[in-house]
């Protein structure tokens, strides 16, 4: 082999080595935007560099491999940056100084964060990862949504069913028929025994007019009898009481007053002795034939409360038994100790099981108006400055979006802002794009942005 040949040799050798390492340089470099690591798909907070066994519940670690170049790219868009805006309406934006439209004022500057439907962060499966990477998704749905509170509520005595039993004339108390406070007075059970001469004098009234119109049936003894006996009425006698009089010829010395109402007897002041004025109490009666039930709804939960909504209830002394009613009542004002809203329904108590004091274990029942948009609780990530989902875009492209939610219930959320009908949402899965976004920093340039 001659020098020449020799030198033909080393110098195709030289090139095929020189091509070789920038092939594998570029290789490199190519796979240097990407990376990998292995987590649990229960725990997405473990990550390590090899495969092998979660250490909190032992199931086999998953690879995730991030393509942190097509990341960058889709962050890179979305930082937070100054834009000029109104200051009536920050929606309203300008890259450059300028008047608002709206109203004609200057506009003013302001760093700009990401918005509800922004997109803050993409994660790339590659074709390895799929068969180890399976998200289930829920389509976003219109739904019909109804929400159910559970509240605690108290028995209390109905205001509008107090009532008093008043000395329509003044007169001296002689007997009391109602032993004590708590007991049960029904309408026309006997109440006290008075001694009054006005009423006495009434009544010998009414005989002198009765016997009168008895013996001459004239049109002005009528008048005279008809007088009488509603004067005596007034004053809380019964026309039974009047005809014994009658046919005894005699106005007893003290006369049975009864009641006109029935209920609880929450205060006694009528005493032996004691003298009463027209007008003054002799009894103050509670009737118990229906019931206040007095429940507390949270702050959050408020403005969901309307009149007429109906309320299921359910009280522990009364094991197995439920009662129904409507929210009647509701307090305008918030108490600002226990941050609750105070809410009223009136239950009927004819059997008298309810007793002001006990306790009850309530249901409300709330429609939604309209069909909002609605995704399942799973799909929403609050990270506490803001609400992400995981929108599926194909097979290995899923995109994080800021999302407004609204009322939630039976495992369903209200999204006010941030999708569309028929995205596809991630709600298995979403934890573990989440954690693979925040280790490859998918979030960290959004921190610092408005929202």
């Amino acid at each position: 082999m001659n020098y020449k040949t020799l030198c033909f040799l080393g110098l195709v050798s030289f090139i095929t080595v020189s091509c070789d390492k920038v092939t594998e340089e570029h290789a490199d470099h190519k796979h240097s935007t990407i990376e990998s690591y292995y987590t649990c798909s229960m725990h997405p907070q473990v990550k390590e560099k090899e495969p092998g066994k979660c250490p909190i519940c032992h199931m086999n670690l998953v690879k995730v491999e991030v393509d942190k170049s097509r990341e960058g790219q889709s962050m890179e868009s979305q930082q937070a940056k100054e834009m000029w805006v109104c200051e009536s309406n920050h929606d309203i934006t300008s890259e450059h100084e300028d008047t608002c439209p709206i109203d004609g004022t200057p506009m003013i500057k302001m760093k700009m964060g990401p918005k509800p439907a922004d997109i803050i962060s993409e994660v790339k499966i590659r074709k390895a990862q799929r068969e180890h990477f399976r998200a289930t998704v829920f389509p976003v749905s219109q739904m019909k949504m109804v929400k159910k509170i559970r509240l605690l509520g108290t028995v209390l005595q109905s205001e509008e069913r107090e009532s008093k039993i008043p000395a329509r004339i003044g007169g001296r108390v002689e007997k009391v028929f109602i032993k004590s406070t708590g007991s049960l007075v029904t309408k026309d059970d006997p109440v006290v025994e008075i001694y009054s001469p006005k009423l006495i004098t009434g009544g010998e009234e009414y005989l002198l007019a009765r016997k009168s119109f008895e013996r001459t049936k004239a049109t002005e003894a009528r008048e005279l009898l008809k007088q009488s006996e509603e004067r005596l009425k007034l004053w809380g006698v019964r026309e039974k009481q009047m005809n014994t009089w009658f046919k005894e010829n005699k106005v007893p010395r003290s006369i049975i007053i009864y009641s006109d109402v029935s209920g609880i007897v929450q205060k006694k002041n009528a005493v032996v002795g004691r003298y009463f004025e027209e007008g003054q109490n002799l009894f103050e009666l509670t009737d118990i034939g229906a019931v206040w039930v007095e429940m507390d709804v949270y702050e959050q939960d408020s403005a969901l409360v309307k009149n007429g909504q109906a309320v299921e209830l359910r009280f522990s002394a009364l094991p197995g038994e439920v009662y129904e009613g409507v929210v009647d009542f509701i307090n305008p004002i918030l108490d600002a100790a226990s941050r609750t809203l105070k809410v009223r329904t009136t239950i009927e108590n004819t059997s008298g099981k309810l007793r002001p004091g006990m306790l009850a274990n309530a249901n409300l029942k709330i429609d939604i108006p309209n069909m909002p948009l609605v995704v399942p609780r799973s799909a929403i990530i609050d990270t506490g400055k803001r609400k992400v989902v995981w929108v599926k875009k194909n097979d290995d492209s899923y995109q994080a979006k800021i999302v407004e939610t609204g009322v939630e219930s039976e495992g369903y959320v209200a999204v006010t802002a941030g999708l569309s009908e028929d995205e596809n949402v991630v709600i298995e899965g979403n934890f573990l794009l989440d954690a693979q976004a925040q280790l490859m920093g998918g979030y960290e340039n959004f921190n610092h942005g408005g929202h």
